[in-house]
């Protein structure tokens, strides 16, 4: 059976110089690490990061992210999101790499990879008119999306649900409306988790761990647990079923 495997890489939250520390953790070198791994997969056909590049929200932080695209030598195209951290005019100006995407729609053998903008005036989450219109919407003949976006769709228990999806209601209605979506791929709440769809949910969720730091879901604030940076990859099936696994590095 043909598939198609896609990477995604998650809230590095890079400062304006390379030692910038973020809760105790080099997250310049963390990125490094992530981006040198997937560089060395010979079959990953596609790379999506889903936000949150920036802590500092330099141009400087902007211009880095860049140049360890271009120095970690993966090949791949790589699409991008924006986090909540992150400005929009900003990505589109400084990524630059000859494989950074700006496609928000994507479609790859039997798949539709679709992008869809969560962020908002506040840290919180929002899925506009116009991008649940995205997702209701169908290509003709591609019967598989799989949606990736930077905030979470479903509360996850800890801090970071004050500031995930604030519609989730209207969200979820555009997803149902829509059989071909497989899953949902986000970032924001720095773990690595697998949300299996029920009653309530139609699709699975499946969030990614961060390339900077994991979040000690214990806290009652940011802090960071004793754990290396990760990513998530995805095996995507023609006939629609996903093979998904979450990977972490020494830290």
């Amino acid at each position: 059976m043909n598939s198609i495997t896609i990477a995604q890489f998650s809230d590095c939250h890079l400062f304006s110089t390379k030692g910038g520390m973020h809760y105790g953790h080099n997250v310049f070198t963390n990125l490094t690490s992530v981006l040198s791994e997937l560089a060395s997969m010979k079959d990953l056909d596609a790379a999506v990061f889903t936000g949150d590049l920036t802590q500092d929200h330099s141009d400087e932080s902007y211009q880095l992210f860049n140049q360890v695209i271009i120095d970690s030598n993966l090949s791949c195209p790589i699409y991008w999101l924006a986090g909540n951290h992150d400005d929009t005019l900003l990505l589109s100006k400084h990524l630059t790499a000859m494989n950074i995407q700006a496609d928000k729609d994507i479609t790859m053998n039997d798949w539709r990879l679709l992008l869809i903008d969560s962020k908002s005036d506040t840290p919180a989450g929002l899925v506009n008119e116009k991008q649940q219109g995205r997702i209701r919407s169908k290509t003709k003949d591609i019967e598989n999306t799989l949606i990736f976006m930077h905030h979470h769709a479903i509360d996850v228990g800890y801090f970071i649900d004050k500031h995930g999806l604030k519609n989730q209601q209207e969200f979820w209605m555009a997803v149902d409306h829509n059989k071909t979506i497989k899953a949902i791929c986000c970032g924001h709440i720095h773990q690595g988790l697998n949300i299996v769809a029920n009653e309530q949910y139609s699709v699975p969720l499946y969030t990614c761990p961060a390339t900077s730091i994991q979040f000690d879901p214990q806290a009652d604030t940011v802090s960071a647990l004793n754990s290396g940076p990760g990513y998530r990859l995805l095996e995507l099936f023609s006939d629609g079923t996903i093979k998904t696994s979450i990977n972490h590095l020494p830290q």
